[in-house]
């Protein structure tokens, strides 16, 4: 069987190889294999497309701050493991 052929087993090894894609860290090979599955597989390149819209998304997100009953949680929690540790 062809590394990336068309069943789903082949699918999820293409998807295995999403995150090096997206980085630019596939061997040239893998690459070349990989564009060639999606230019023919529209699922796979749909859950790609989805992939960098969320990547996108996700690199604008604010993070929301902490409220003051978490801060005094974690407060909390850090002065009990630092008395048990002295």
């Amino acid at each position: 069987m062809a590394l990336f052929g068309r069943t789903v087993i082949v699918c999820r090894r293409a998807v295995d190889l999403f995150t090096g894609y997206l980085e630019d860290a596939l061997p040239v090979r893998d690459q070349a294999r990989l564009e060639a599955h999606l230019a023919g597989c529209t699922h796979c390149a749909e859950y790609l497309r989805q992939l960098r819209i969320t990547i996108d998304a996700l690199g604008q997100a604010e993070p929301d701050p902490p409220s003051p009953e978490t801060c005094g949680e974690l407060i909390a929690m850090y002065q009990r493991w630092a008395a048990d540790g002295a």
